[in-house]
């Protein structure tokens, strides 16, 4: 079992997690990346990030 390394909350399902996008950049190819948290449901404590793929109106290769 995965526990939240802030409040010890068991996360068990997928209610105990929440996603958050954050500020979207423009690289070198113009394409815009979205970076997201996962976050814990019962503390709000970050416990993973990571980089999606290009954002839909993003710009793409010029």
């Amino acid at each position: 079992m995965v526990h939240c390394p802030e409040c010890e909350t068991t996360l068990a399902e997928a209610d105990d997690i929440e996603f958050s996008e954050m500020d979207a950049t423009t690289g070198f190819l113009a394409a815009s990346k979205r970076f997201y948290t996962a976050n814990c449901a019962a503390c709000g404590a970050t416990i993973g990030s990571g980089v999606a793929g290009a954002k839909a109106g993003g710009g793409g290769a010029v």
